[in-house]
C-alpha cells in the first residue's frame, strides 16, 4: 500500500478499538480493487465519540465504522440518519457526502446477509429468539422483524430492557427463553466472550434442527456453539455478520462492489495470527 497526500482515509472509533478485525477486512478490499484508501483504528475515549464524528468534516475522513460505545453518540452528531439508524437511535456506519454527515445502521443487514448469501437461511416466515436487550439486540430484532419474521421473541436479564428492546420494533419480550418455539436463535449478548466466559442461556432451550447463530467470532467457538452442535443444532459465529457488514460500509464510501471472498480470507488470517 502505498500512501500520499491524496490518499482517502476510513477508520473505525471504539474503545478499546485495538482488536478490531476492520482495519485488516477494508484495507485487504482497498488493495484488491486497487483504490486509493487507506482505513485506521482510532481509539476514542467514552465520551468523545460525537466529537470525533464531527472532525471527520474538518479532516476529510470520509467514512467511519463506530462501535462501542460510541453509537449513540454518533447518531446525535450526524446531520441526517438512514431509516434503520433513526429508529435504533444508533449509528455503525458514517459516510462524508459532500459536507453532509450521514448516520447508517448496517449491523441488521449484515446479519441478514450472512444468513442468505453463507447459510442459506431466509428468515421470512420463521420464528426467532433473540437473546440480549441491547444496541446488538435491537439491530437484530428490527433486522428480522423488517425481513418478514413470523415471530420475534426477545429474552434479556433485564425484563424492562427486554421489552424495550421489542415492543418498539416489533418484536414481543419473553420471561423464559425455554417457553418459545423457534427455528433461529440468536445470541446478542457478550456472554461467551474471553472476558465474559459461559452460556448465556440454559443449554436445555437449545433444539436439534433449529439454527443457532452467535454474535460473538472471538472465540471463533464459543461454549453457546459447543452447545449446539452437541445438541445438534446448525451453529455459527458472528464473522459473518462483521464481514457483510463491512461489506455494506465499503459500499457506501466507495461506491464500489465489495471483493467478499478478500475481506474473508482477510478476516481469517487476522484471527489465525492473534495470540
Amino acid at each position: 500500500m502505498r500512501l500520499s497526500a491524496s490518499t482517502r482515509v476510513a477508520g473505525v472509533i471504539g474503545h478499546p478499538v485495538r482488536h478490531s478485525l476492520s482495519p485488516a477486512l477494508h484495507n485487504a478490499a482497498f488493495q484488491a480493487l486497487d483504490l486509493d484508501w487507506a482505513y485506521l483504528a482510532f481509539d476514542v475515549a467514552p465520551g468523545e465519540g460525537a466529537d470525533a464524528v464531527r472532525a471527520m468534516r474538518a479532516l476529510g475522513i470520509e467514512g467511519l465504522s463506530v462501535t462501542m460505545p460510541h453509537k449513540e453518540d454518533a447518531a446525535g452528531a450526524v446531520d441526517r440518519l438512514s431509516p434503520a439508524a433513526e429508529r435504533l437511535g444508533a449509528v455503525n456506519c458514517v459516510h462524508l457526502r459532500g459536507t453532509e454527515l450521514v448516520g447508517e445502521n448496517v449491523d441488521g443487514i449484515g446479519l441478514l446477509d450472512a444468513l442468505r448469501l453463507d447459510e442459506g437461511f431466509s428468515p421470512r416466515g420463521t420464528r426467532c429468539l433473540v437473546l440480549g436487550a441491547g444496541g446488538a439486540a435491537r439491530s437484530v430484532v428490527l433486522a428480522l422483524v423488517e425481513a418478514g419474521a413470523a415471530d420475534v421473541a426477545v429474552w434479556g436479564r433485564t425484563p424492562e430492557r427486554a421489552e424495550a428492546a421489542a415492543s418498539s420494533l416489533g418484536g414481543r419480550a419473553v420471561a423464559d427463553p425455554a417457553e418459545v418455539d423457534y427455528d433461529v436463535l440468536v445470541n446478542a449478548t457478550p456472554v461467551g466472550m474471553p472476558d465474559s466466559p459461559g452460556l448465556p442461556v440454559d443449554p436445555a432451550v437449545l433444539r436439534a434442527g433449529t439454527l443457532v447463530v452467535d454474535l460473538i467470532y472471538h472465540p471463533p467457538v464459543t461454549p453457546l456453539l459447543e452447545a449446539a452442535r452437541a445438541a445438534g443444532c446448525v451453529a455459527v459465529n458472528g464473522l459473518g455478520m462483521l464481514i457483510h457488514q463491512a461489506a455494506h460500509q465499503f459500499r457506501l464510501w466507495t461506491g464500489e462492489d465489495p471483493p467478499l471472498e478478500v475481506m474473508s480470507a482477510a478476516a481469517a488470517s487476522a484471527i489465525a495470527h492473534r495470540p
